[in-house]
């Protein structure tokens, strides 16, 4: 859900709340709303890399001049990457290039390499996880 949907949300309660005196219950049904709607997982990086969402899932990209990794997360745990693939195209000022990133470990899909990154570096990450539709993912290194 959205901050705009949230808020459209509050408005209505408060409205419906205040025509018929139960202000103090629509505060505490958009208060849970809200908590519910923002996923109720924590989307803070777990590996000092950038976070993205995409289809539900948290992606996490670890981004280091001799590999590169996407840890994935479905609602703050661990998914599994086993049969999973993954094309990233770096983008750093005018220059581009690519990786294919293959699964590693249990939650993870690494490439390794000489890449060249800096702060302002986008990241498009195509991934495909079995069973699950393709996510195309952006990332912007710090």
């Amino acid at each position: 859900m959205n901050v705009r949907f949230v808020a459209a949300a509050f408005a209505s309660l408060l409205t419906v709340s205040v025509v018929t005196g139960g202000l103090g219950a629509a505060l505490f049904v958009c208060a849970t709303g809200t908590a519910h709607a923002a996923g109720g997982h924590d989307h803070s990086p777990k590996h000092g890399g950038v976070v993205a969402e995409a289809n539900d899932l948290d992606f996490e990209l670890v981004a280091r001049s001799d590999r590169l990794t996407l840890h994935v997360r479905d609602h703050g745990k661990p998914l599994p990457t086993q049969g999973a693939s993954a094309k990233v195209t770096l983008l750093v000022g005018t220059e581009r290039s690519e990786a294919v990133l293959a699964p590693t470990g249990s939650d993870r899909l690494e490439a390794q390499g000489a890449f060249k990154l800096g702060p302002g570096t986008k990241v498009v990450a195509a991934v495909t996880l079995p069973g699950r539709k393709p996510a195309n993912v952006r990332f912007v290194l710090k």
